[in-house]
């Protein structure tokens, strides 16, 4: 299991990488942790829409309330801000700091990629020391307030592109009531310099980046960890860290690597019927996503730039999934995405209400399947 040099790897199979990635992921059964280093040991939860983080620890933990992860966000020992991919997460003050140095390159580039024209001309180091002044004090601003404001002081510029290049270049969080269960609406910015998050990433921080990353998602290459965060370079990364990791192999030749000390769960340990919510890292944190769904019904899951909620039936996408309310009454829709027996109906079906239990406890719930 050891084997370090090519052509000794032991080579696993996809379901054998698939239950790797579902009981480091909280999967394979609901476990009993607080909020915090449940999160943490997931390395953050998808949170472009406020609900995602609630129903992803809602599929991982034993007896999960709406209220204990409300109250991590309430108090700050749980952030929302412009993480993995460039996109919304939800981590513990630790992990941000840790993180977001690593990240920067990455949102500097999608700065310049996505608002690098609508802000030509602008100094953009002025533009983050006037936006960090702002902040100041625990100012808290929505986006397009923040960006009105820096626009005052250069005329002809697009608030805007002004605000969302202050989202990706300055360390930001979203405090709380955003990101908190149903509450919606424009994004506010606070500074995140009360996290103490360093303005720049240490070679060491690239390699606990990486090495946090394997234990909540390895085996894996050195291109799924550049596809989970987005960052580049990670090569070199996995290169310094080599003679500390195990090297497995996939049944393609490529290499995966993990930590020395993450056993594998036997390849025909049963996996639950769970449901993900949209984004779920589970679906993303790979560039080979075989072992989690088949290319075919990858395409269906990911669509643009949308990742659907889906339904896990024996450790992979069997299904998605919608919710629609009507006054009192709550219509959980299923999409079967592959054939299912009679047994992996009825337990999409008792999950399904039990999920409606806890997001909808007040309302009339309705199972339906779509056709």
């Amino acid at each position: 299991m050891d084997a370090r040099g090519p052509g000794r790897a032991t080579v696993l199979s996809p379901r054998a990488l698939n239950r790797a990635v579902l009981a480091r992921q909280l999967l394979l059964d609901r476990v009993d942790l607080p909020v915090v280093p449940a999160v943490e040991r997931l390395l953050g939860l998808n949170a472009q829409d406020p609900n995602l983080p609630y129903l992803a620890l809602w599929s991982r933990l034993d007896r999960f309330t709406i209220g204990e992860l409300t109250a991590a966000i309430e108090d700050g020992t749980l952030v929302r801000s412009t993480l993995m991919r460039a996109t919304q997460h939800l981590m513990s003050v630790p992990d941000f700091r840790l993180v977001r140095p690593v990240l920067a390159p990455l949102l500097r580039r999608v700065q310049r990629n996505a608002f690098g024209r609508r802000t030509a001309g602008v100094d953009l180091d002025e533009l983050v020391a006037e936006a960090r002044t702002l902040l100041a004090d625990g100012r808290v601003l929505t986006r397009p307030e923040l960006g009105r404001l820096l626009a005052r002081r250069r005329p002809g510029a697009d608030p805007t592109g002004l605000g969302w290049t202050v989202q990706y270049l300055l360390p930001l969080v979203h405090p709380a009531p955003s990101g908190t269960w149903n509450t919606r609406g424009a994004t506010p910015f606070a500074s995140a310099e009360w996290t103490g998050v360093p303005q720049e990433a240490t070679t060491e921080d690239a390699d606990e980046l990486v090495r946090r990353y394997l234990a909540a998602f390895g085996p894996a290459t050195v291109a799924d960890a550049r596809a989970w965060s987005g960052v580049s370079g990670l090569r070199e990364v996995f290169a310094r860290l080599r003679p500390e990791l195990r090297v497995y192999a996939d049944q393609s030749g490529r290499e995966l690597f993990d930590l020395p000390d993450r056993p594998l769960p036997p390849a025909d340990l049963p996996a639950p019927v769970r449901f993900l919510p949209e984004f779920d890292a589970t679906l993303l944190a790979h560039a080979d996503r075989t072992r989690i769904m088949t290319d075919q019904i990858r395409r269906q899951v990911c669509v643009g730039a949308g990742v659907a909620a889906t339904v896990l039936v024996d450790g992979t996408v069997a299904a998605t999934w919608t919710t629609a309310r009507d006054r009192d009454t709550v219509v959980l829709t299923v999409q079967p995405l592959r054939p299912l027996s009679t047994t992996d109906i009825g337990e999409i079906e008792h999950e399904a209400l039990r999920l409606l239990a806890f997001t909808d406890p007040s309302s009339t719930a309705v199972l339906d399947w779509a056709r």
